[in-house]
């Protein structure tokens, strides 16, 4: 009867939002008196997993999985789910979740409730609270079907660290491929990819052009973040496509989200809106972003980034 939980990997590793989840997963047991079991696809050690409340983890190694795909992953987590009797799934608000979660919910004949931002305030009946309208209110919502999955949205709950002793098991589940192959992965390396970013630097059409993006590597270099482009960015090909963010692009989450000479378009502001401190520099006094913005800086990006640059690495230096 305990809490599943699917802790996100990439190359054999953790991502930070596995253990965000299984910070919540411990959470959410404590409140039904029961333990953590955590789902990890090919990870080479899962020991980290007991320091954020995880009893047993259910360690899958199959080459197949190596490559994500949402029908194949919803049903080996489905199989995890029935074998440990689990009454609550727990998931993150990543793109690769939100795939498998709908499919997981059908195998399961399960209630689904993404973006959740706090703990259930209520077990009979379960509620929990979500955000809604692109994060500009939040709705309460009961889960009544017997098997509950929950979609965390990320940088919601943190990363709450709780000493334990997690067993490992191994688990093979049947897998059986779907029709869907998976060719080919480009991913960005050596750089803070932004679904794990907890600052994302954004720059927009106000720079002008694609050589003028040192500054915005370098200012992320700084602050240890992540960089991201608006949408005509992308289009326009100053930027790679995996760095768009706003709601046709990467959602973003960050607990800081700076936007330099991005105006604010609807779009772009939904996609962002989760994130808990925006701060925008634009040389426009009448940009969209600042009405959206916690604070704002209005001058000449050009000015303003390079010395926010050298006031940070003396700051750092004096550390």
């Amino acid at each position: 009867m305990s809490v599943l939980v699917y802790t996100e990997s990439e190359q054999g590793k953790f991502k930070k939002v596995a253990f965000e989840v299984a910070s919540y997963a411990k959470a959410v047991a404590d409140q039904l008196g029961t333990s953590v079991t955590a789902v990890a696809v090919n990870v080479e050690d899962t020991s980290a997993l007991a320091n954020y409340g995880v009893d047993k983890v259910l360690s899958v190694k199959n080459p197949v999985l190596d490559v994500f795909n949402a029908k194949v992953y919803a049903d080996v987590i489905k199989q995890a789910a029935d074998k440990e009797s689990s009454q609550v799934v727990i998931l993150s608000s990543s793109a690769n979740s939100k795939y498998l979660a709908p499919l997981l919910a059908v195998h399961l004949n399960a209630g689904y409730a993404s973006n959740v931002v706090a703990l259930p305030s209520n077990t009979s009946p379960f509620t929990v609270k979500r955000t809604a309208f692109t994060n500009k209110a939040f709705e309460f919502m009961q889960i009544n079907t017997a098997i509950k999955i929950i979609g965390l949205s990320n940088n919601s709950f943190g990363l709450v660290e709780s000493s334990g002793n997690a067993t490992s098991e191994a688990f093979s589940p049947s897998i059986t491929e779907s029709g869907i192959k998976v060719e080919s992965v480009d991913k960005v390396t050596g750089k803070v990819a932004i679904a794990d970013a907890d600052i994302v630097v954004s720059g927009g059409r106000g720079l002008k052009g694609p050589e003028n993006w040192g500054m915005i590597e370098e200012l992320a270099d700084v602050l240890g973040a992540a960089t991201a482009c608006s949408k005509p960015v992308s289009d326009m090909g100053w930027r790679p496509h995996g760095e768009h963010v706003g709601q046709t692009g990467k959602p973003v989450a960050a607990n800081l989200y700076i936007a330099i000479g991005i105006s604010g378009a609807i779009q772009h502001l939904a996609g962002i809106n989760a994130s808990k401190v925006k701060v925008v520099i634009n040389i426009d006094p009448e940009a969209p972003f600042f009405k959206a913005a916690d604070y704002g800086v209005v001058g000449d990006a050009f000015e303003v980034v390079p010395n926010l640059i050298e006031k940070l690495k003396a700051f750092k230096a004096q550390q």
